[in-house]
């Protein structure tokens, strides 16, 4: 007879009550990833585009960022979130559609802060395409 192993896995995650906290949406051009965490920066939730279940092109439209931005506002708002500060980085499609997902599932935004680096004529930027 098959010897039988203990179940393996980390402990459930407990339920807190955190009211504030700070979402991070950073969208590039192929995906939006949305990170929802206290006013400490330790991260509650998350989603993205591809986690939400699109591959390839489709992660990067508007609407897979609505999706994702939705998945980790209710991952949030289990835990007792209420008002959140936005930090939007990056120059995605899927910026305002994941600020506007997040206000439709409830949370009450308090503060929106555009993070996105700007270099002082940094790294040489990609060739411009010829279509």
């Amino acid at each position: 007879m098959a010897r039988q192993t203990a179940k393996r896995g980390g402990a459930k995650r407990q339920k807190r009550n955190i009211p504030n906290g700070v979402v991070h949406i950073q969208s590039t051009f192929n995906n939006t990833i949305v990170t929802i965490s206290d006013t400490a920066g330790n991260a509650i939730s998350w989603a993205s585009s591809g986690s939400s279940g699109f591959k390839g092109a489709k992660k990067g439209t508007p609407f897979a960022a609505q999706t994702a931005a939705e998945a980790a506002a209710r991952r949030a708002s289990d835990q007792g979130m209420r008002q959140v500060e936005v930090m939007v980085s990056g120059p995605g499609a899927g910026r305002e559609t994941a600020i506007r997902a997040l206000q439709a599932a409830g949370l009450e935004i308090t503060l929106i802060r555009d993070v996105t680096p700007i270099p002082h004529n940094g790294c040489r930027p990609p060739k411009r395409r010829r279509v």
